[in-house]
């Protein structure tokens, strides 16, 4: 399946980011995380990884200002509905830990993609919390996030950690290794999907 990245949020350009709030707090040594510059980081490392095994894929958003929402759902509706699917990739935010993936309410498509996910995260962080709700059978939670409702295809959305956690913010969102981490538990998930042919 074709998978359509969409890294959320802006960047910074001259410095400046393109997004208001999404951000960490300015911690002790004065580090910060843009959350647009850290979901790009992830898409572009995803992307390499993809190119190198000649799969193909799409980066719904390569611009570095903060693509609206609708821009980014027109562009994903675009491609076949049938052979293809949406990954959106953030980091989260309210004082929680661990990571979480949406998809749309319902039983779909979607969900069977986000098990996968799930277990691909478990595999590369055995260490760390997946938080999960298992109500409906599965692990994903859902939401009625545009991006998750407005696209035709499955999608799901990816929160990668609390980046107003100062231990995941530092040692994970922030870090080369916890980035190649990150990249390789969303590469697994793909390849597996690839493999089933959902």
């Amino acid at each position: 399946m074709l998978v359509l990245l969409d890294n959320g949020h802006g960047a910074l350009i001259n410095r400046k980011y393109q997004t208001a709030g999404k951000r960490s707090p300015v911690w002790s040594d004065g580090s910060q995380l843009f959350e647009g510059e850290f979901n790009r980081a992830i898409v572009n490392g995803i992307i390499q990884r993809l190119t190198q095994l000649k799969i193909a894929y799409v980066n719904l958003a390569p611009e570095y200002r903060d693509v609206r929402l609708e821009t980014r759902v027109k562009r994903a509706n675009e491609y076949p509905v049938r052979s293809s699917f949406y990954l959106s990739i953030h980091s989260n935010a309210g004082g929680g830990y661990g990571s979480e993936i949406f998809t749309s309410p319902g039983d779909t498509k979607s969900d069977k993609i986000a098990t996968i996910f799930g277990h691909a995260f478990k595999n590369v962080f055995p260490d760390r919390k997946l938080r999960t709700d298992f109500s409906d059978g599965d692990l994903d939670k859902e939401q009625r996030f545009y991006v998750l409702t407005k696209t035709k295809m499955p999608a799901i959305l990816t929160e990668n950690f609390f980046m107003d956690n100062e231990e995941e913010c530092k040692n994970i969102l922030m870090t080369r290794e916890g980035r190649d981490k990150v990249i390789q538990y969303h590469l697994d998930g793909i390849l597996e999907v690839q493999k089933l042919r959902l």
